[in-house]
């Protein structure tokens, strides 16, 4: 490792650590080190020309740029895990969880508790799932509800009520149509079919497209993804957020927007390992970083768990105990041999 890199080591850590910017000074105490302080300051001016690091301000000290926490992740972080990390992620794992989402949902937990940031499960459905079952069950004279049960025994339903244009026979064609073409279809499947089977189901009903509507709504609830947030308020506890109402409430938003869920689905499922997203200022993420890898287990693929913290959270720390973790759910789950200890 030449200084460059060295130097920009110690101010990416130090500024994980301590959220302020970082001076020559600093870093000749900190690290003890035997060079001058205008050596440091020229290595500094170098990083920053090259965008490496950047002046919040005017005067002072610097902080990292997206382009070198990149750089730092990529080359300068340790990777090794630490072996209580280990253990702990061991005995997690080694205690009896039945469900895959209680794997998960302990999953995150631990994550969150380890790295003091907030975590993420995004649930895909299987792709393989499909629908096993559709009835009509008779509520009363003037309404009945449309149970939907998948193979791997999830249950939807949608209540109609009758009126002039609405019959029970009506509906029961209508389910029996249904039921017949769409049975045995997979999920991810079923509004292509559901498409197909539209004008059939408005030549029987007055109201065929309000039907339709509704029931391409129930069933494509089947298909969205389960989102659960763990250690949010660890979030807001971060000096990033916890000085402003407006960046609190762009990172409350932020969590319960559907489109980040797809994004970090998206480009987690194309990446091979660890995806990682930094904020910046030309992103809606700005404060924030994202560290995402794609879980397996048995009857449920492409599962993804997520860390998200501050852009100054710590890289080392994290993408260790998130790869470690992996790492041990294949061991376990998917009798894969172990691979890097990171």
């Amino acid at each position: 490792m030449d200084r460059r890199d060295d130097v920009l080591r110690m101010i990416v850590e130090t500024f994980i650590e301590t959220a302020s910017p970082v001076g020559s000074k600093s870093l000749i105490e900190k690290y003890n080190l035997n060079i001058s302080s205008a050596t440091i300051r020229n290595v500094m001016q170098e990083l920053e020309n090259e965008g490496y690091i950047e002046k919040p301000h005017t005067s002072g000290g610097r902080i990292p740029s997206t382009k070198g926490y990149q750089y730092y992740i990529d080359n300068l972080r340790k990777s090794n895990i630490d072996s209580d990390v280990k253990y702990k992620l061991q005995t997690m794992l080694d205690n009896r969880l039945k469900s895959v989402q209680e794997i998960l949902s302990k999953s995150c937990e631990v994550l969150s508790q380890m790295t003091n940031m907030a975590s993420i499960i995004l649930g895909n459905s299987d792709m393989e799932e499909s629908l096993a079952s559709l009835q009509l069950v008779p509520i009363s004279n003037n309404s009945s509800t449309v149970i939907f049960v998948t193979s791997k025994g999830k249950v939807v339903n949608k209540t109609f009520f009758f009126d002039e244009n609405l019959r029970l026979s009506d509906l029961q064609k209508c389910v029996d149509i249904l039921s017949k073409r769409l049975v045995g279809t997979k999920i991810c499947e079923i509004k292509d079919k559901l498409d197909v089977i539209k004008p059939i189901i408005q030549d029987y009903l007055i109201d065929g497209d309000l039907m339709y509507q509704s029931l391409l709504s129930t069933l494509s609830s089947l298909t969205n993804s389960k989102v659960i947030i763990y250690g949010r308020e660890k979030l807001l506890e971060q000096p990033e957020f916890n000085n402003d109402p407006n960046d609190i409430k762009t990172l409350i938003k932020l969590l319960e927007s559907p489109d980040f869920f797809k994004d970090i689905t998206d480009e987690t499922l194309k990446s091979n390992g660890i995806s990682v997203k930094i904020g910046n200022d030309q992103s809606q993420y700005k404060n924030i970083s994202i560290l995402s890898a794609k879980v397996d287990l048995p009857g449920a693929r492409d599962n993804i768990i997520s860390l998200i913290g501050p852009v100054r959270m710590d890289y080392s720390n994290a993408i260790s105990i998130l790869k470690g973790l992996i790492n041990e759910i294949d061991i376990k789950y998917n009798k894969k041999e172990g691979g890097s200890d990171e």
